[in-house]
């Protein structure tokens, strides 16, 4: 009897593809006897938030309602976001969920079903060293723009352009989706400019700008 699966795929931007992850995780299930029966993907940054990331939480709430083991190409997929990482490793440790990262070749779970002996300190210390790299990552972006600005360069959005609201639902998905469900009537505090503000960490002067993008549409 085959085993129960789903593939989980992130890449950070929208030049990049998914293509390889699902192929190799689908090799993977056909070699090991597990039947994929649902792919979640997603082009977002790892450092984003989990309530922002919603294939994510779209695949932890499939794996729990049908009792799925989740395929993961690797632990950065999860995330480049030390503590994230592992608000959802323990969310899928408590509710039994087993996630097998390919790279690593580690999963939460053993064959016989208990959990790894050294599981958390392998993702905590996998996790720091994915932060690490980010930030290295950043550190030299940040040190090749300032160059090319000292040498006359310019960088930004070109003069006379726009930002669109396809932008902003690329950089930030679930706060789009939110006031969306706000123009279309929903009610409560948790639509409140202030409210979304704090929560997905941006300006209020943003939530209102998309807001009235949606209002306009």
């Amino acid at each position: 009897m085959s085993k129960k699966a789903i593939i989980y795929a992130r890449v950070s931007t929208l030049v990049q593809d998914t293509d390889r992850q699902v192929t190799d995780l689908q090799n993977y299930a056909n070699g090991n006897g597990y039947e994929v029966e649902n792919i979640f993907t997603e082009k977002i940054s790892g450092a984003k938030k989990n309530e922002e990331r919603a294939a994510l939480l779209e695949a932890i709430d499939y794996a729990t309602a049908n009792g799925c083991t989740i395929l993961c190409s690797e632990l950065s997929r999860l995330g480049r976001n030390i503590d994230e990482v592992l608000k959802s490793v323990i969310y899928c440790k408590e509710n039994k969920i087993n996630v097998y990262f390919q790279k690593e070749q580690l999963s939460l779970f053993n064959a016989d079903g208990n959990e790894h002996p050294f599981l958390m300190i392998m993702i905590a210390t996998l996790s720091t060293c994915a932060q690490i790299e980010r930030e290295s990552i950043r550190f030299r972006m940040k040190s090749g723009y300032d160059n090319y600005r000292a040498k006359g360069g310019k960088v930004g959005r070109k003069e006379g352009y726009r930002v669109t609201i396809e932008d902003y639902e690329t950089k930030y998905p679930q706060l789009v989706k939110d006031l969306r469900d706000k123009a279309n009537g929903a009610k409560g505090s948790l639509y409140s400019v202030r409210a979304l503000a704090e929560r997905y960490e941006v300006n209020p002067s943003t939530v209102q700008a998309i807001s009235k993008m949606l209002k306009a549409a």
